[in-house]
């Protein structure tokens, strides 16, 4: 538990102290946020913010985990590597479509195609590592059960070893693709994809804690409801770490912003929440924990959707958080209110994934 509480500690301490720094370092080398001509005319005078702040969670979030290890004496897994390691495979997707945006100065970073082939190189190479590494009681850090609060009766590898890997791969790829756009979407306001990561971030803290507590891997206290997961603590730990560099960057990212996180960020912490769900056997519960990405991502398909098929548009601008701004709602009592949604659902969603183990289930 030290080791947790070390992480989360240095990961707040690094980001409250190195955003500042790095703000300077940006606006000195001119690196501004680029707005759209076609958002909220309110958006026009955030030009020239300083981005690409998803830099400074990654980097306190990967260090504070290093760390807290090594000031506990406590060994990293492959867990806890994993998943900093998907985290920051699209960290660097990510700061090269916002580097490309602010040196030509336009909206549009790294072209469609380049963007997503490098979100799937990360995600397939996570995905095949997470099948990997047995520890002495032959359990690798993913498995090929799709998962709810733990692994389900639905086996991948139905049909053979090989096509299991395959269609994990796949599958791993659709959670840290939905995951990762879904709070790439959410970064629309000072603070709003900042504050609701927290929460999932928080969550997961508590889940980690709770399933090392009751894992199937302490013989002596091991009930019948354990979790089989390899490394849940580390993976508490890396949680801790998320949420304290997230929560030292919203001081400065929350309205007025002083720096956004830009794409940079958005994708690194969107990749975090997905390895975190996968590798905790919780994919499916990350849908109710990240509820307010789910549904900012399902306006924007509704939009395109409705657009389309009847040439017209259901909401005023997708995604959701600038339907609420058009309609007159201030920035800030958009963000507050978009927090208490995404708190609410990290609280339905513990709350599920308590019940499950009172009730035993086996969801």
């Amino acid at each position: 538990m030290l080791t947790v509480l070390v992480a989360a500690a240095l990961a707040l301490v690094l980001s409250l102290l190195g955003t500042p720094v790095f703000i300077r370092w940006l606006v000195r080398k001119g690196y501004g946020q680029f707005i759209r001509d076609d958002g909220p005319t309110t958006h026009k005078t955030k030009r020239g913010t300083p981005t690409m702040g998803g830099v400074v969670i990654v980097a306190a979030t990967v260090l504070a985990y290093l760390g807290a290890h090594l000031a506990t004496l406590d060994a990293p897994t492959a867990s806890g590597l994993l998943v900093l390691l998907l985290m920051t495979g699209l960290g660097v997707v990510g700061f090269l479509d916002d580097y490309i945006k602010i040196s030509k100065q336009r909206s549009l970073g790294l072209r469609s195609l380049p963007k997503l082939l490098g979100q799937i190189g990360v995600a397939v190479v996570f995905a095949v590592l997470a099948l990997q590494f047995p520890n002495d009681r032959f359990r690798t850090p993913a498995s090929t059960s799709i998962s709810f609060i733990r692994d389900t009766g639905v086996d991948l590898a139905f049909a053979g070893a090989l096509l299991g890997t395959v269609l994990f791969v796949v599958w791993a790829l659709l959670m840290v693709a939905g995951a990762s756009n879904g709070v790439n979407l959410t970064d629309g306001l000072d603070g709003l994809a900042t504050g609701a990561t927290t929460a999932v971030a928080g969550s997961y803290l508590l889940i980690g804690v709770w399933q090392s507590n009751q894992s199937c891997q302490s013989i002596a206290t091991a009930g019948p409801n354990c979790y089989e997961v390899r490394d849940p603590r580390d993976l508490a730990v890396v949680a801790a770490a998320l949420m304290g560099a997230c929560f030292g960057f919203l001081w400065w990212n929350a309205s007025p912003a002083k720096i956004f996180m830009g794409d940079t960020g958005s994708l690194a912490l969107g990749g975090a929440l997905a390895g975190l769900a996968i590798l905790s056997r919780t994919e499916l519960l990350l849908v109710l924990l990240g509820g307010l990405f789910v549904i900012i991502t399902l306006s924007v398909v509704i939009q395109v959707g409705s657009y389309k098929l009847t040439g017209r548009r259901v909401f005023r601008m997708a995604p959701l958080q600038h339907h609420f701004e058009l309609a007159g709602w201030a920035e800030v009592t958009i963000v507050i209110r978009f927090w208490i949604v995404a708190v609410l659902f990290a609280a339905l969603g513990l709350g599920i994934f308590y019940a499950e183990w009172v009730v035993g289930t086996g969801l």
